[in-house]
Formats: structure tokens, sequence, C-alpha cells
């Protein structure tokens, strides 16, 4: 795969956090209180080391295997790098996970929760998870359905290992972001009841990817995904 140079890389970032600061701007929120998540999914370890480069510390992968390989690989060099899995998660991968990735955004059912809670507790670590939420109930994608959240989180809740920081989504892909509001809005107020119900701050809200992430900062998003707006089309696989 080829490298996308840092100068592109940084002139995208630039045009991506200005939009963002408009977005925030534009409901009284600090453009600050918005993260910028590169998605690296389809991207060689050269593009990840150039975006480091460009100042880029958060990233997200998808597929635990190709995370793994481009961990492992800029572990030393770039020891500043956070990453995060957005995939969904293998409960027989839940060990491999563990050992490269520092938050977890994809927790979608209680058997996940209970094997990551067995197999922290063994290492004496938290770990920072995200509820991932279907909110259309589209068979083709991972997420628990809203109705069914409540019960998840509290069994999440009851991890002592886990510490549930927010919610994730992937609404319904439409070239039309407006499209993307809804889904946002409802995320947010299923977050907020969430965080009514069980008496928790529940503070992150990881939605909005490269064609709708200005409408979701507008919405109350806290993470923005953004691969393609970033880096350009995925290379095929």
């Amino acid at each position: 795969m080829s490298a996308v140079p840092v100068a592109e890389i940084v002139r995208r970032s630039g045009e991506i956090r200005d939009a963002i600061s408009r977005a925030a701007r534009s409901r009284g929120r600090d453009p600050a209180a918005v993260a910028l998540m590169a998605v690296t999914k389809g991207h060689s370890a050269a593009t990840v080391a150039n975006a480091a480069g460009a100042g880029l510390t958060l990233f997200g992968e998808n597929r635990v295997q190709e995370g793994a390989a481009k961990i492992e690989s800029l572990r030393a060099g770039f020891p500043q790098i956070i990453w995060h899995l957005i995939g969904p998660l293998q409960t027989n991968k839940a060990k491999t996970a563990l050992q490269c990735f520092q938050v977890l955004e994809s927790l979608d059912r209680e058997r996940l929760a209970g094997r990551l809670e067995s197999l922290l507790a063994a290492e004496g670590r938290i770990l920072p998870v995200l509820i991932e939420v279907n909110l259309a109930k589209e068979p083709s994608k991972s997420g628990v359905f809203p109705e069914d959240a409540p019960r998840l989180c509290e069994a999440a809740l009851a991890c002592a290992h886990l510490d549930v920081r927010g919610l994730m989504a992937v609404p319904p892909f439409d070239e039309d972001p407006e499209k993307s509001r809804p889904y946002f809005r409802q995320l947010r107020q299923l977050r907020d009841r969430l965080a009514e119900q069980f008496a928790r701050p529940l503070p992150e809200l990881s939605m909005g990817m490269s064609h709708d992430y200005a409408v979701a900062v507008e919405e109350g998003t806290t993470e923005v995904r953004v691969g393609t707006a970033l880096f350009g089309p995925r290379e095929p696989l």
C-alpha cells in the first residue's frame, strides 16, 4: 500500500478541525471537546506513521487482526498513539484485542462484557468501553438494539474492570448528512436517559464519520471517526 504524505494529512486534518470548530461554535460548544479519530482500516502502517507525524494521536481500527499488525509495527516508534477498537469483537479474540487496544468502542453483548471482565480481572486492569447501539436495527451491523441498551449497560456497570464511558453508533449511510441527524439525536437522548437511570456520568458519544461529522458535532458528539476525509479512499484489500 502506498502512504498518504504527511503534508496532505496536515492539510486535510486542518480542514476537518476547522469544520468541527464551526459546527461546535454554532451550538455554543467548545471545539476542544470534540476529539478527531483517524480511522485507518485499509490503510498502511506507513500512513499511520505519517498521520502521527502530522500530529494525530487518536486512531481507530475495525478489525483486531489488521489492527494488531499495525500496532505491533508502530508501538516502539510512536508510543503516543492511542488505539481504539471500533469494529465488532468476537469473544475468542478478546484476549488479543486487550493486548493491542486501549479502548473498546463496540461492546454489544453481555457475554463479551463477561469475557472482558474475566481477562481484565486477571491483569488488574481497567478498560474504558463504549456501548455500541444499532439504532436502525440493521442486520448487517453489530450493536445492541436501543431497547436492550439499559440491560447491557447495567451488566457492564456491574463489571468492576470495565469503565463504561458512553455510547457509540453508526447510522444507516446516506449521502445527505442531514439524514443522520435524527439518529445522532436519538443516541444522545439514549445516553442521557441511561446516565439518569444509573445515576452515573456517561460523558462520551462516538458518532459521526467522514460524510456527516459536522452534523454529529452539532448534535453533541465528543468524538468523530474519520477515515476517507483524512486519507482518501481505502485501497482494495
